[in-house]
C-alpha cells in the first residue's frame, strides 16, 4: 500500500443500534485504520473522553469552524451540532491510512456528494421493536429524548437503501465480521 491513498468508510445507523460497540471491536481487529473523532456541541456523557470519543466545543466555536469551511460535513442531530474535520480525514487518506467516520445519515449523504469514492455502510437492528428495546435499556435519555431518538431512527432507516452496504446487528460478532470483510475487500482491490 506504499504510496496509495487510503479509503474512506462512512458508518451510520440509528441511535442504540450498537455502532460504537461494533466499530470498537472491528477497529481493534484491523490495522492501518484511523477513526475520525467528530466535533460536537453536546455535553459529554459518562463514557465520553475528550479527543477520543468526541471533541467537545461551544456552539459559537463550532459555527465559526463551519463558516470557515473546516468541516467536511456537519449537521444538527438531536438538537446538537456534529461535524467531521476535513484536515484530519485528508491527512489520513494522504498517508495511505483508511479512515472510518461514524456519522449520521445527513452527514453521510453530504460526504457521498463531496467524495463519491467514499464507501458507505448502514447498520440496523433486526427490527424497530428491538431497537426501541435497546434504546430504553441504555437509560441515557429522558422519555422525551427517547421518543425523539425513536422518531429519528425511523427517518434514518428510510435512507438505508442509499448506502453501499447494509449490516444487520443481530449478533455483535457477526456485525464485526461483516464490517471487517467490507474493509478487507477494498484493500484487496489494489
Amino acid at each position: 500500500r506504499e504510496g496509495m491513498r487510503g479509503h474512506l468508510f462512512v458508518f451510520s445507523g440509528p441511535s442504540g443500534v450498537g455502532k460504537g460497540t461494533v466499530l470498537k471491536k472491528a477497529l481493534s481487529a484491523l490495522d492501518n485504520v484511523a477513526f475520525s473523532v467528530s466535533c460536537t456541541t453536546r455535553d459529554p456523557r459518562g463514557e465520553d473522553v475528550e479527543g477520543k470519543t468526541y471533541c467537545f466545543m461551544s456552539e459559537p466555536d463550532f459555527r465559526k469552524m463551519a463558516d470557515g469551511g473546516y468541516f467536511l460535513e456537519w449537521a444538527e442531530v438531536h438538537g446538537h451540532l456534529y461535524g467531521t474535520r476535513r484536515d484530519i480525514v485528508e491527512n489520513n487518506l494522504e498517508d495511505g491510512r483508511d479512515i472510518v467516520l461514524e456519522i449520521d445519515v445527513q452527514g453521510a449523504m453530504q460526504i457521498k456528494e463531496k467524495m463519491p469514492s467514499a464507501i458507505t455502510i448502514f447498520i440496523q437492528a433486526p427490527s424497530l421493536e428491538e431497537l426501541e428495546r435497546r434504546l430504553r435499556e441504555r437509560h441515557t435519555e429522558t422519555p422525551e429524548q427517547l421518543e425523539i431518538r425513536i422518531a429519528n431512527a425511523k427517518k434514518e432507516m428510510e435512507f438505508a437503501h442509499a448506502y453501499d452496504y447494509l449490516i444487520t446487528n443481530d449478533s455483535v460478532e457477526q456485525a464485526v465480521e461483516d464490517f471487517t470483510k467490507i474493509v478487507k475487500k477494498y484493500r484487496e482491490e489494489i
